[in-house]
């Protein structure tokens, strides 16, 4: 059985419940060392990972492959070509609906035409038939 001293840091924050556990990150953030050592560590962490995205962008060039940034960009000249067409389509269908309207406003109104019938197979002449004399 693992004893008070084997837990981690974390096992007994969650078993201090959450009243106590507030208590203590007050206490922490009032000390000014504290905060002072949080904030070094998240500029530390911002900077790696700074040099970290750096770096793997050039790996990315060095292999010919898009990065993150290549993808942003073509995603949005992607989304603004769609909204050219978007504009295009709606022209269009503006344009098409004035030719629409103005050819009915030009044609009187006409009967609909009768299909002609179709036309019959012409009759196959009789081969006249072979005498034999």
């Amino acid at each position: 059985m693992a004893t008070r001293d084997d837990r981690n840091v974390f096992q007994r924050l969650r078993e201090m419940g959450e009243e106590q556990l507030n208590r203590v990150l007050e206490e922490m953030m009032s000390s000014p060392r504290f905060a002072d050592i949080l904030g070094k560590t998240i500029q530390q962490a911002m900077a790696t990972k700074g040099s970290m995205d750096r770096n793997m962008q050039t790996i990315l060039s060095l292999f010919n492959l898009p990065s993150k940034a290549d993808y942003k960009k073509l995603s949005t000249k992607i989304e603004a070509l769609q909204g050219s067409l978007v504009n295009l389509n709606i022209k269009l269908d503006r344009m098409l609906a004035q030719q629409q309207d103005k050819a009915k406003r030009e044609s009187p109104a006409r009967e609909t035409p009768r299909p002609k019938p179709k036309p019959r197979p012409a009759a196959k002449p009789h081969a006249p038939e072979a005498s034999s004399a």
